[in-house]
C-alpha cells in the first residue's frame, strides 16, 4: 500500500447552532445541509447524525483517473470537486516507498445549478474525468457533472514578477505623474504554486445526463455521451457541438434502451463504441455517415433462454467499456462479469471472466435495496494482459486474460497498511466455510469499489470506496 485517502470537506458555517456543544459539529459540515437553528438538548444526537451523513455523502469518490503518464491521478467527489495526486520521484535510500502520491492540487469544479425551465436541480457531481495528452509544462483536463463540461488547465507558478512602474509593491496603483525613472521589471523566486483554471465550459447540448467523455487520437475533438445522446465537441470551440448518435425515439413510449458508456478508439480517430442497457456493443465509423444511427458492427451474446428470469435486462445492462491500449480487444463489465471481445469477432467474447458469480441467488434481496443499479467500472493493466474491477465488500477483482487465473483483494484500514502485502481473500458460495473464507450473507454491501484505474506504464493501482482512496502497488523485493 502506498497511501490511503480519506475525503473532506473544509467548508465553514456562518451559522450559530442554540445548543450548547454543536458549534463544532456544525463547523465542519456544509453550510447547505443545515437549514433550521436547534433549540432543545434532545435532538442533538439526531442533529449530529443527520450533519454527519449528508457531510459525508459530498465527499464520495465518483471517479478515478491517471493521466497518460501516469504521474498525476485525479479524483472527482459528489461535491463537485477535483483532488489531483501526483507521483513523487523514487528515492534511492527508500526503494519500497518509490514512486508514492502526495496531493498536488485541489479546486471547485463544478457548482450546483438549478434549470429554471425544468424546474430541475444540477448537481455538483463530478461524474467522469478525461486528462488531455500534454503538450507542454502544463497539465489539461476534462470534468463534467450530469450537464456541464469544463477543460481546466493545471499550471506550476515558482517566480513572481516584481518591480513594476505603475504599482506598488501591494498593488495600489501609483500616479503616472510621480513616475520620473523607468525600471525593468524582473521575476522574483517564489514558494511552488499550482493553479487550477477554467479554459473552456461546453454546456447547453445535453438534454439527459452526461454518462461518459473520451478525447480523440486526433487530440483536437472529445464526445460526450448522454442516456439517448452522443456529441462531437472541438476543443477550441464551445457554442456548438455535432450530434453523432441520437437513439431517441419519435414517442418516448417506445423507448426501450439506453446509451450507458462510450469511447474512442485509441488509435483510430473516426472510430467509437458505445454501450447499452439491454447489452450490446456498438462500434461506429464517422466516415460512413454524418449521424452514426446506424453501426458499423453488432457486440452482443444471445442469452440461454433456459436462463432468463426478471432480473436478466438488468444484470445484463452494460456499466463500462474500454478498448485495450493496442486497439484490437475491447473490455465490457456488467453486474456479474467482465468480457473481452476481440473487434472482429462480433458472435460472443473471448473471455468471460465471473465477478461474483455467487451473488445470483441474492438477486432478489439486491434488486429491493437498489444494489442491482451499481455502475462498475473497468479497467485494463499498462500491457493489456491484466483486468481489475470492483465488487462488494470493499473487494476488487484481478483477472488475468489467456490463463484463467485470478485474485480477490480488500481495500480496508484493516486489512491495507503501508507497505503491508495485502492476502488473497475468498467467498464461500455454498457448503462448508474454510478457514479466512467470508459467507456471502455477511457480504458488506453497503461497502462497494465503483471505481478502478490502473497506471499506464506501472503496476500501480488506485481503487475508491465511498470516501476512501487506496493506491497499490505491486510487491518490491
Amino acid at each position: 500500500v502506498l497511501h490511503s485517502y480519506s475525503r473532506c470537506s473544509e467548508n465553514n458555517m456562518s451559522l450559530r447552532p442554540q445548543t450548547p456543544g454543536m458549534q463544532e459539529t456544525l463547523s465542519k459540515c456544509p453550510s447547505r445541509i443545515v437549514h433550521f437553528i436547534v433549540f432543545e438538548d434532545c435532538v442533538r444526537a439526531v442533529l449530529t447524525y443527520i450533519c454527519v451523513c449528508v457531510f459525508l455523502v459530498a465527499d464520495i469518490i465518483s471517479t478515478v483517473e491517471f493521466n497518460h503518464s501516469g504521474e498525476l491521478l485525479a479524483t472527482g467527489d459528489k461535491g463537485g470537486r477535483v483532488v489531483i495526486f501526483q507521483q513523487e520521484p523514487e528515492s534511492k535510500n527508500s526503494p519500497q516507498c518509490r514512486g508514492e502520491y502526495n496531493v498536488y492540487s485541489t479546486f471547485q469544479s463544478h457548482e450546483p445549478e438549478f434549470d429554471y425551465l425544468k424546474s430541475l436541480e444540477i448537481e455538483e457531481k463530478i461524474n467522469k474525468i478525461c486528462w488531455l495528452p500534454q503538450k507542454n509544462a502544463a497539465h489539461f483536463l476534462l470534468s463534467t457533472n450530469d450537464k456541464t463540461i469544463k477543460l481546466w488547465k493545471i499550471s506550476e507558478r515558482d517566480r513572481r514578477p516584481e518591480g513594476y512602474n505603475l504599482k506598488e509593491e501591494d498593488g495600489t496603483l501609483r500616479n503616472p505623474n510621480s513616475v520620473t525613472t523607468l525600471r525593468v521589471p524582473i521575476l522574483q523566486p517564489m514558494d511552488l504554486m499550482v493553479e487550477a483554471s477554467p479554459r473552456r465550459v461546453f454546456a447547453n447540448a445535453h438534454t439527459y445526463h452526461i454518462n461518459s467523455i473520451s478525447i480523440n487520437s486526433d487530440n483536437e475533438t472529445y464526445l460526450s455521451a448522454d442516456d439517448l445522446r452522443i456529441n462531437l465537441w472541438n476543443l477550441e470551440i464551445t457554442d456548438r457541438s455535432f450530434n453523432i448518435v441520437d437513439i431517441k425515439p419519435g414517442n418516448m413510449e417506445e423507448l426501450t434502451e439506453v446509451i450507458t458508456a462510450s469511447e474512442f478508439h485509441p488509435y483510430q480517430c473516426s472510430t467509437f463504441v458505445y454501450s447499452s442497457s439491454k447489452g450490446s456493443i456498438r462500434l461506429c465509423d464517422m466516415r460512413a455517415a454524418a449521424l452514426c444511427d446506424r453501426h458499423c458492427k453488432l457486440f452482443e451474446e444471445q442469452e440461454d433462454p433456459s436462463q432468463r428470469s426478471f432480473f436478466s435486462e438488468i444484470i445484463s445492462s452494460i456499466s463500462d467499456v474500454k478498448f485495450s491500449h493496442s486497439g484490437r480487444y475491447m473490455m465490457t463489465r456488467d453486474y456479474l462479469s467482465v468480457k473481452i471481445w476481440d473487434l472482429n469477432m462480433e458472435k460472443h467474447p473471448v473471455e468471460t471472466f465471473q465477478v461474483h458469480e455467487y451473488l445470483r441467488s441474492k438477486l432478489c434481496s439486491l434488486y429491493e435495496n437498489d444494489c442491482i443499479f451499481d455502475k462498475f467500472e473497468c479497467c485494463w493493466n499498462g500491457n493489456d494482459g491484466v483486468v481489475m474491477t470492483g465488487s462488494y465488500n470493499n473487494f476488487f477483482r484481478m483477472f488475468e486474460c489467456g490463463s484463467r487465473r485470478d485474485v480477490t483483494l480488500e481495500a480496508s484500514r484493516e486489512s491495507s497498511k503501508p507497505h503491508m502485502v495485502l492476502k488473497p481473500r475468498k467467498v464461500c458460495a455454498g457448503g462448508k466455510r474454510k478457514k479466512d473464507e467470508i459467507t456471502v450473507d455477511s457480504l458488506d454491501f453497503s461497502k462497494k469499489i465503483l471505481h478502478t484505474a490502473w497506471h499506464p506504464n506501472d503496476n500501480v493501482i488506485a481503487v475508491a470506496t465511498t470516501n476512501n482512496l487506496y493506491i497499490f502497488q505491486d510487491k518490491v523485493n
